[in-house]
């Protein structure tokens, strides 16, 4: 490689920085398909309160002495998605910041990873929801869909902001 070529190149840390602000959008992005899709497509049994509301019912309680409201839950439910999709883009944008390519295979990849690394492993084992086991299949390929739609949204708003934010260097 000519020493040229390497000192117009942009430094890590830019590229970082445009990785990450591309993946945290995306993420923010991803995260609100899934909480529509959530909200047209059953996810869970009626009576039972998801994962997110516990976590957040349990720290209120520890806070403030006592649970959130009945007519607060779907704000508290969206208090813990939005960071956690956020979260989960941002380490998805710093793996591709080197890439602006769209891939739509990855976004699947990555919804369906998230969805087996929460709803069918970790949050069943620390007794946030129930078994894979004692869920019905139908409310599984739900939560599935709208894992996989979180992710093939996330890596078409990275995509697109990182070429943008690419383009302006």
């Amino acid at each position: 490689m000519k020493v040229q070529a390497l000192l117009n190149k942009d430094s890590y840390s830019k590229a970082t920085g445009r990785g990450l602000l591309a993946g945290v959008l995306g993420g923010l992005a991803g995260t609100a398909v899934k909480s529509l899709v959530e909200h047209f497509l059953p996810v869970r049994k009626i009576e039972q309160r998801s994962a997110q509301i516990k976590i957040v019912d349990d720290l209120s309680t520890k806070i403030t002495g006592s649970p959130i409201s009945v007519n607060n839950e779907e704000l508290a439910e969206q208090l813990v998605n939005f960071p956690m999709g956020a979260s989960v883009g941002a380490a998805y944008g710093f793996g591709k910041k080197d890439n602006e390519e769209l891939n739509i295979r990855d976004g699947i990849i990555l919804g369906g990873s998230t969805w087996i690394s929460t709803h069918e492993t970790s949050l069943p084992m620390m007794g946030l929801e129930p078994k894979p086991t004692d869920v019905p299949i139908k409310m599984q390929m739900n939560e599935l869909f709208a894992h996989v739609l979180f992710g093939i949204t996330t890596e078409v708003v990275r995509s697109t902001v990182l070429k943008r934010l690419n383009e302006r260097n």
